[in-house]
């Protein structure tokens, strides 16, 4: 209906509304106006994109418990040839609100990130590499099996090399345990494995990962004239 018509539709209503039951309702006829425009902070209305991230990730809280526990992860080091290994926990929140990713690198420092499970077949593990307040983010993308607690995850590593330049390689996630324990998970080690080093396992994980193709790499490099010709040129550098 017109806006006047629902004018006096709704003060047409009031007379017959006692003050009991509209004490009552007070909480639902709220809850129908904040969904008709979105929530505004000062003069700022809220970002629907970051609604919809808050939403995925109390959505993916419910779906993790097909995907909790311990994990290794093996990919191509940026720093040298080798297979690189790094232990990952993935669980629902304290509050069960949120996945929560734990990542131990393999020079042993930690990060905490937040894991997105969208539509069963692909999930989104997202961390801040940095101290705050700096932002330098890393993302691992991860093919999701059409079948019950999978043993392994593969995907892509995305993140920035020593130069802050961006890179991306294969990764594998290969289930160690069923255990959420960060007891458990804190006694595990990441490192750097040379191919001489490798288990016959470890060997299948390299070949996938550590091979030709398996690592793109960008750089910064000037264009000083911002047309075509600096792309060809750019894209010649980096096939050196």
């Amino acid at each position: 209906m017109t806006e006047e018509e629902a004018l006096d539709y709704a003060l047409s209503q009031v007379n017959n509304v006692s003050k009991k039951r509209l004490l009552g309702n007070l909480t639902e006829m709220k809850e129908q106006l904040l969904e008709l425009d979105p929530v505004t902070t000062g003069n700022q209305k809220e970002i629907p994109f970051v609604r919809m991230l808050t939403e995925e990730m109390n959505h993916s809280a419910q779906e993790v418990y097909n995907y909790s526990g311990i994990y290794i992860s093996y990919s191509l080091s940026s720093s040298s040839d080798c297979l690189k290994m790094e232990p990952y926990l993935i669980s629902a929140s304290e509050n069960n609100d949120y996945v929560q990713v734990t990542h131990m690198s393999a020079y042993n420092t930690t990060h905490r990130g937040i894991g997105l499970l969208n539509n069963h077949q692909n999930a989104y593990i997202i961390f801040n590499e940095r101290e705050s307040p700096q932002l330098a983010l890393f993302t691992i993308y991860l093919q999701l099996p059409m079948y019950d607690y999978p043993s392994m995850l593969k995907g892509l590593y995305l993140s920035l090399d020593y130069n802050r330049n961006p890179i991306a390689r294969r990764i594998v996630f290969v289930k160690y345990s069923d255990s959420t324990s960060m007891d458990d998970f804190i006694e595990l080690k990441g490192g750097l494995l040379t191919e001489e080093e490798l288990t016959p396992e470890q060997k299948v994980y390299f070949e996938y990962t550590c091979r030709g193709g398996d690592y793109i790499k960008t750089c910064t490099v000037p264009s000083p004239h911002l047309n075509g010709d600096d792309l060809e040129r750019e894209k010649k550098m980096l096939k050196l």
